[in-house]
């Protein structure tokens, strides 16, 4: 059984490469926006910041380490979170143009995709919207057509560059079942070691729906596998955010909010990533639970630490 957090991480993923632009006037997108929503979430109680560039000009998701630069120092420099730096930027990169920022950057953590799978956006379409830009109802059409690939090779390849080569630590995002036996297969080949920091991803099309039964199975298959040698943390997409998340804590594990993940709060659009942190951390202490500070993260997840980073 997975070791219950005595404290609770809360993970922030900041802008992703899901949502557009149109979607929601609070996305961040400029390298300026992503510093101040970054520093904002950790000053609210994030102790990892998950994130992905986007161009500035406007804002389509971009795997040029030029962008990432321009906001990674300052987040360090303002805030001694985590930095997790996504290496799934979206399904019309390559693998190459994935890694490249983590690749320079030499980050604690990189977030890792444990499987190739359809990852359908397409029913956004049935909202109408007066799109900004056209790059965006194109992107998320795609995704009826393409699919996110990261094939046994992909996956060593990253663990093998990222992990052995800068002692990057990873937050291993299982979209279904069958990803937590990949992530074993790994173990097992000794190609990762634990403690393992485990996302469930639920409510993803193309992956396992966002329910509390799928929540307990993932758990329950991942308990089976890893024992006592990982940690969990869960993802809901959408309005299933909150309480879901709000479910994984009770059941010892951690959690992750912001706009990637969700663009609402409440009953409404979300204002900032801030807002999503304040309102899980205002649960979990209500719940009596604590929230782990980032020197905690790191110890819990044996990161590397700030300081070996290489922005």
């Amino acid at each position: 059984m997975a070791k219950p957090a005595r404290k609770v991480v809360i993970t922030c993923a900041v802008t992703g490469s899901v949502h557009t632009p149109t979607m929601s006037p609070h996305l961040p997108v400029t390298p300026d926006e992503i510093a101040a929503e970054a520093v904002a979430a950790a000053e609210a109680g994030a102790s990892i910041l998950h994130l992905h560039a986007r161009d500035p000009k406007d804002g389509r998701p971009t795997a040029d380490p030029d962008v990432f630069m321009q906001f990674l120092p300052r987040i360090k420099q303002a805030t001694d979170a985590v930095i997790n730096i996504s290496t799934g930027g979206s399904s019309l990169m390559t693998l190459d143009e994935r890694l490249a920022a983590s690749i320079q950057a030499e980050p604690e953590m990189c977030s890792l995709n444990m499987g190739s799978m359809n990852f359908g956006l397409f029913p956004m379409l049935d909202r109408p919207r007066e799109w900004k830009h056209d790059w965006e109802p194109k992107l998320v059409e795609a995704t009826r057509s393409t699919i996110f690939k990261n094939t046994f090779a992909d996956i060593e390849d990253i663990l093998v560059r990222l992990g052995k080569g800068f002692g990057t630590r990873f937050e291993f995002e299982c979209y279904d079942v069958g990803h937590l036996y990949s992530l074993a297969h790994f173990r097992d080949r000794k190609l990762v070691e634990p403690p393992f920091f485990i996302q469930f991803v639920l409510g993803i099309l193309g992956g396992i729906g966002a329910d509390p039964d799928n929540l307990t199975h993932m758990k329950r298959i991942a308990d089976g596998l890893f024992g006592e040698d990982y940690r969990f943390s869960v993802l809901a997409a959408g309005r299933a955010q909150m309480p879901l998340i709000t479910m994984a804590a009770t059941m010892g594990g951690n959690v992750r909010v912001g706009l990637e993940d969700s663009l609402y709060d409440g009953s409404g659009l979300a204002r900032s990533n801030a807002d999503q942190v304040r309102r899980i951390r205002g649960i979990l202490e209500a719940l009596s639970l604590d929230v782990a500070t980032p020197a905690e993260a790191r110890e819990m997840l044996s990161l590397k630490g700030g300081d070996r980073v290489a922005f």
